[in-house]
């Protein structure tokens, strides 16, 4: 049993990351973004060929982050330059994405078990593999949660939160709409793109299509996350995303242990997600009668 919360306390942490930029989309954008399917795999992806191209986990890490930064800009300039709808710009960045991803690997899967890459860097300091894997992860999860939050109190993150709430108040500013659009989808894509470098370190291995489903797991966290946690204010709301995910992970963990099978977990997913949307509906509904 601690193993299994031990488990979902470390990829709450590293997917944590990849749901704070889907909450970037969802809850302060308004947009609903599929992009971050692909870009998952993309941060994974360009990360993992560093790395088996003889470069640094440092080096791997930034690719990652620009990499996403572009995918994420690219869906932006589709929306608001092309006059595509969100969710269709999405949706054809994320299919692009999938041969980017072939591409810059060369092949399908990367195995990364033989590499001490990010998760790592502590280890030369006399830290043993999971400490210095554990420390790793906590810093990023801290530093995301401690950035997006200085972020959110800048002039920019308060026209950025304004843009999902009141696109005309934004306009009568004299700012662009478009252009906010555009740099709030480019800052989720690269947190999820960091975050599926994180996962790859992680797990071992990069894959083409390690990305699919990472929308619908990034919804179910901040769901569950403002289920549980509530709305207290914006530092609030951006832990209860990762505590959001640490109960999305136990739950998938648990229903493995349960004796689940793996090809169950979609269904699984869809279930949690939905208990999550309805369950606030018939609390609100019982209190009432």
């Amino acid at each position: 049993m601690l193993d299994l919360v031990l488990t979902a306390v470390r990829e709450g942490l590293l997917f944590g990351v990849m749901a704070a930029g889907v909450f970037l989309t969802f809850r302060v954008l308004n947009f609903a973004d599929l992009t971050v399917d692909g870009s998952f795999a993309l941060g994974a992806a360009a990360y993992a060929a560093v790395l088996a191209g003889g470069g640094t986990a440092w080096k791997g890490l930034v690719l990652a982050l620009a990499a996403g930064l572009a995918a994420g800009a690219v869906t932006g300039l589709l929306h608001t330059k092309a006059g595509i709808t969100g969710l269709l710009a999405g949706i054809l960045t994320m299919i692009a994405l999938y041969s980017v991803n072939l591409r810059i690997m060369g092949r399908p899967n990367i195995p990364l078990l033989n590499t001490r890459g990010v998760l790592g860097w502590f280890e030369p300091l006399g830290m043993s593999a999971e400490a210095s894997a554990w420390t790793v992860t906590g810093l990023f999860a801290v530093a995301v949660w401690g950035l997006l939050l200085w972020l959110f109190q800048t002039k920019f993150g308060y026209l950025l939160r304004a843009t999902g709430d009141n696109l005309q108040m934004v306009k009568a500013l004299g700012v662009n709409p478009d252009y906010m659009e555009i740099c709030g989808l480019a800052v989720s894509n690269g947190l999820v793109a960091l975050s599926g470098a994180l996962v790859a370190q992680y797990q071992g291995f990069a894959d083409v299509s390690m990305g699919i489903g990472t929308i619908v797991a990034g919804l179910a966290s901040v769901i569950i996350g403002e289920m549980l946690m509530g709305s207290r204010g914006i530092g609030w709301l951006l832990a209860a995303v990762f505590v959001g995910t640490f109960v999305y992970r136990l739950s998938i963990g648990a229903a493995l242990a349960l004796g689940f099978a793996p090809t169950d977990l979609k269904l699984l997913t869809a279930l949690i997600v939905f208990a999550a949307l309805t369950l606030p509906a018939i609390r609100k509904k019982v209190r009432l009668s």
